[in-house]
C-alpha cells in the first residue's frame, strides 16, 4: 500500500528565523525533507501530520528557490535602484538559472521595484548633484548598465544646457586657478581637451570660454614666461649658450603656447643678463 509523505516536524531555522525545516516521514522514519520561507508555509498551511505528496513536494522546492532568488534582488536593491540589467548580473552570480531570473525579473517590474527609465532619471539628477561628469559620459554609463540608449537620451533631459555650462565653468575656473604658470593658449587647449575627456559637448564648452572672465593680460602672461622659460634656462645652460642656448629656450616656450613677441621680449631681459 503507497503512503504519503507526512510532515513530522517543522523547525525555525538558526541563522534566519523567517526560514523552516520541514521534517518528513515516508514510512521508515524521520527524516529532513526541504525547507521554506514563512510565506510559502503559511500559503501552503504546512502542519505537524499533514500528508504530502511527491508532486506538492516538487513545487514547494522550485517556489522556495525562486522565492530565494526573489529576495536576493530585493536585498540588492535595498542599497540603491539598479537597472536590470545590473539585477540579472547579479543573479546570475548568486548562481540562478535563467527561467528563474526571468520569473524574478517580471515580479518586480509587477511591483514597479524594477525600471530602467526610472532608474536612468534617477541617476542623471545623482550624478548632477554629485560628479564633474558632463553628459557624453553619464550616458556612457547608463548604457553600460544596460539602459537602452533611447531612455538613456531621454534621461539626459535632466541634465539641461544651462546646469552644463554651470558644471563646466566651474571646473574651468578651478583649472585656471591652479594652473597659472601656463601659457594662456596652453591653458585653453588643456581645459578644453580635459572638458571633453570628461564628457562635455563642444557647444558647452564653447560657451564656458564666452563666460570666462577676462584674465589679467600682459602681467599675468608675463609671470607664466618668466616661470617656464627660467626653468629651460636652467635646463639647457649647462649644455649650451649664446645663439645655441636661445634657439633651445625659444622653441622650448613656443611648444608651450607663448607668443613670439613675449618669447623675444624674455630672451632679450633674462639671456642678456646671463
Amino acid at each position: 500500500m503507497f503512503i504519503l509523505p507526512k510532515i513530522t516536524r517543522i523547525t525555525t531555522q538558526k541563522k534566519s528565523k523567517s526560514r523552516y525545516n520541514i521534517f518528513l516521514d515516508h514510512g521508515q522514519g524521520e527524516a529532513y525533507g526541504f525547507s521554506v520561507d514563512e510565506d510559502l508555509l503559511v500559503k501552503f498551511h504546512l502542519h505537524k501530520s499533514m500528508e504530502i505528496d511527491k508532486s506538492t513536494i516538487s513545487a514547494l522546492i522550485q517556489k522556495d528557490t525562486i522565492h530565494k532568488t526573489y529576495t536576493l534582488a530585493i536585498h540588492y536593491l535595498s542599497y540603491r535602484m539598479r537597472s536590470e540589467k545590473e539585477i540579472r548580473d547579479y543573479l546570475v552570480k548568486k548562481e540562478a538559472d535563467d527561467e528563474q531570473i526571468d520569473e524574478v525579473m517580471n515580479r518586480l517590474r509587477a511591483e514597479k521595484l524594477v525600471d530602467d527609465q526610472e532608474f536612468a532619471n534617477s541617476l542623471v539628477r545623482t550624478r548632477v548633484q554629485t560628479s564633474s561628469k558632463g553628459p557624453t559620459l553619464v550616458k556612457k554609463e547608463l548604457i553600460e548598465k544596460g539602459v537602452q540608449a533611447s531612455m538613456a537620451e531621454e534621461a539626459l533631459e535632466f541634465f539641461p544646457f544651462d546646469k552644463q555650462v554651470e558644471k563646466a565653468l566651474k571646473f574651468a575656473k578651478k583649472k585656471i586657478a591652479s594652473e597659472k604658470k601656463k601659457s594662456q593658449r596652453q591653458l585653453i587647449q588643456t581645459i578644453q581637451q580635459n572638458l571633453m575627456q570628461k564628457g562635455f559637448q563642444s557647444d558647452a564648452i564653447k560657451e564656458v570660454f564666452e563666460q570666462l572672465p577676462e584674465e589679467e593680460g600682459e602681467n599675468t602672461e608675463w609671470e607664466a614666461i618668466v616661470y617656464q622659460g627660467e626653468k629651460l634656462l636652467r635646463k639647457f645652460e649647462r649644455k649650451a649658450e649664446g645663439f645655441e642656448l636661445k634657439q633651445k629656450v625659444k622653441t622650448g616656450l613656443y611648444r608651450k603656447g607663448f607668443s613670439f613677441d613675449l618669447i623675444e621680449k624674455f630672451i632679450e631681459e633674462k639671456i642678456h643678463e646671463e
